[in-house]
């Protein structure tokens, strides 16, 4: 069954490989002299080799398909039909394209659930031929009115370059990614405003929406139930349980209000981040809480200079949500000295994220709830200290469970609300509502996204959903080599998991040096498409305790070591801690004889960024690099996901993964 769909998803913005590659073409549908056609003469770019705008243009759009033709497999062609007109456009907002599928299918052969839309990209991928006859399989429209216009976004351009340097200017290519997405699956076809499937059928999205208040997931909700459960704020999560498992992999610490004192406060605070004003750091920002006063009748509104400067200056500010901007409330802080803003909400809920943008505002800005607000308010005639900054132990952008948040604003957003992860996770996803000046060719967790609705059979970066067929435990033999440098030690072997499926072993043997160690573990999986992070912790007298990880499925086939640089050889590149790291990661590896090293990092295309070691002659025994997050040239590299790959002249090459969380 096949329906044509006139489904758009606008992605707006306020100013501040597995199995064979799928192949993507992009379908120029502009007509003479504009859009992809515009024959504007433009100065190549940022590794964009266009001398037109209408060049740059298409080869921006080519390198996205690139980029996720390399990570989702298909034997059908993609056929993208895009175009560039003018658009939803004033000097603060903009929308900058839409996109969604043509077609959609269901009950096709292949399809994994029945009853189940499925967008056409992924129906092809999973039946293994065209099913929609050749025809263009997604339809996306940019935003032409960006481009040399004062009118619109204050005379922000587009940036056509692809090496993420767009300065004050609106990078395209992740903005293009984003909107693929959607065309490629990130997308619900339900109602939101109604909450009524299409032709009363389930689309394959909508099977991992949960509303955590209901404990349901969409499909299995009546039509107001998934209408008032769009509107469920912080409550609606993706339960995809590869997003779930490596949402830990992308997502930082959640930003907190954490209270020093006094003692009769809570600990934390749940706080609504701004869109403008300083990131919120795992340092964070320290001070005392000082009410803003601009002399007028709403005095705590801030809506005017502060009055009360010199007791605001070196402080935080308090200011009441009111009548004027979040930015004017801002700068008012900022300018009589406040070292960051906190903006108390004046109605019921949860603490709201602050809209609006001002490159000049550089203090943190946060909101609080009203309830919090007003205690805040009630202890300042004692002093209240306070510290605006992450918790490590709550990931930013998702539940309890680690399952990442969908955007769920209430009042409901058309073309944004619930096809998009929440505003609220940090660092910034690709698939949020609203760009991000620190998003560039990353797909981040939209593409363990891909892996839940059955785009990639399965894996992320080598891990695997397990074989279900059976709930039997299976046998697991965990090979250590025992790295050291003396002769025969006593090895304390510590096994353990994160979910439960094996029985933990603890056991003292004696072996010589480079032996190895064989622990067998029965591993038994106790719900479906869920993994185990096994961890191997081995230690000795004398020597640090050395810990290697891997995660494991129900079926185990092939699995001869732990971790992707555990080979029976005792070679071994342990996991890089930390990550995801922000500053610098450590890369601790072990040699069991000394060999010629050479270590470099490696982007998620391939690319390589960094050469830690060229080549080196390492001694035996466990060792580390320290890499700062720069690429060769001495420059930040860009978030996302990288790659370190240990490689020796005799011993064989091993490769870890890590994530950078900021430029």
């Amino acid at each position: 069954m096949r329906r044509a769909l006139p489904l758009l998803l606008a992605l707006a913005l306020l100013v501040p490989a597995v199995g064979s590659a799928a192949t993507i073409t992009i379908v120029n549908i502009d007509g003479a002299g504009e859009g992809f056609n515009d024959p504007t003469p433009a100065t190549p770019v940022g590794g964009n080799p266009g001398t037109t705008i209408g060049d740059q243009r298409l080869f921006v759009f080519q390198y996205a398909a690139d980029i996720w033709g390399d990570l989702l497999p298909s034997a059908v062609e993609i056929l993208i039909q895009a175009r560039f007109n003018p658009q939803t456009c004033d000097a603060t907002s903009a929308v900058l394209g839409s996109a969604g599928p043509i077609e959609v299918f269901r009950d096709f052969p292949g399809a994994p659930l029945a009853a189940t839309w499925y967008h056409v990209a992924l129906a092809n991928k999973l039946r293994g031929a065209d099913l929609s006859g050749g025809t263009n399989d997604i339809s996306i429209t940019f935003n032409s009115s960006i481009d040399n216009n004062d009118n619109c976004l204050a005379g922000t351009n587009w940036y056509y370059g692809v090496d993420g340097l767009e300065g004050p200017d609106v990078e395209l290519l992740p903005v293009v990614l984003h909107e693929m997405g959607h065309g490629l699956g990130f997308s619900t076809l339900v109602n939101g405003t109604t909450g009524s499937e299409l032709q009363n059928y389930q689309d394959r999205f909508e099977t991992y929406i949960r509303d955590n208040t209901l404990g349901l997931t969409w499909d299995q909700m009546s039509n107001p139930q998934r209408a008032n459960s769009a509107t469920n704020t912080g409550n609606l999560v993706w339960s995809g349980p590869a997003t779930t498992l490596h949402s830990p992999d992308f997502l930082g610490g959640a930003p907190k209000l954490f209270i020093n004192s006094p003692g009769t406060l809570p600990a934390t605070m749940d706080i609504g981040l701004a869109s403008f004003g300083a990131e919120i750091t795992e340092a964070g920002v320290t001070g005392d809480v000082v009410l803003g006063d601009d002399g007028s009748g709403s005095p705590t509104e801030g809506c005017s200079a502060l009055v009360n400067a010199g007791a605001i200056a070196g402080n935080i500010a308090l200011l009441d949500r009111g009548s004027c901007t979040f930015v004017s409330k801002a700068l008012n802080a900022q300018n009589a000295g406040a070292i960051a803003l906190i903006i108390a909400n004046n109605t019921t809920g949860s603490a709201p994220g602050l809209g609006g943008t001002d490159p000049s505002i550089t203090i943190p800005v946060i909101s609080v709830s009203q309830s919090d607000g007003d205690l805040l308010k009630a202890e300042l005639g004692g002093g209240v200290n306070v510290t605006i900054g992450l918790d490590p132990l709550d990931l930013a952008g998702a539940d309890n469970s680690n399952r990442v948040q969908l955007y769920a604003p209430n009042p409901f957003e058309g073309g944004s609300s619930v096809s998009h992860f929440d505003i609220e996770a940090n660092p910034n996803l690709l698939m949020e509502p609203a760009i991000n000046d620190n998003l560039s060719d990353e797909v981040d967790l939209t593409l363990a996204h891909f892996v839940d609705i059955g785009w990639r059979n399965g894996c992320v970066d080598g891990v695997c959903p397990p074989d279900t067929s059976t709930d039997e435990g299976v046998g697991l033999g965990l090979t250590f080599g025992a790295v050291n440098c003396g002769p025969t030690v006593d090895l304390t072997v510590t096994v353990t998991d994160t979910e439960g499926w094996i029985t933990p072993v603890n056991t003292t043997t004696s072996v010589d040096a480079l032996d190895t160690l064989d622990v067998p573990v029965t591993v038994t999986p106790d719900t479906c498409n869920t993994f185990t992070e096994v961890v191997l912790t081995v230690s000795t007298l004398g020597y640090p305790a050395v810990a290697c990880t891997t995660r494991v499925d129900a079926n185990c086939t092939g699995v001869t070591g732990i971790g992707d640089g555990l080979a029976a050889s005792g070679l071994r590149l342990a996991p890089i801690q930390p990550t995801p790291f922000r500053s610098s990661a450590e890369i601790r590896y072990a040699l069991p004889a000394a060999d010629r090293v050479s270590i470099d990092v490696f982007d998620i295309r391939g690319r390589q960024v960094r050469t830690l070691a060229a080549g080196e002659i390492r001694a035996a025994c466990t060792q580390s690099v320290t890499w700062d997050g720069r690429d060769d040239h001495g420059t930040p590299v860009a978030r996302g996901i990288y790659f370190v790959r240990l490689t020796t002249d005799t011993q064989g090459t091993v490769t870890r993964r890590t994530v950078r969380l900021t430029r």
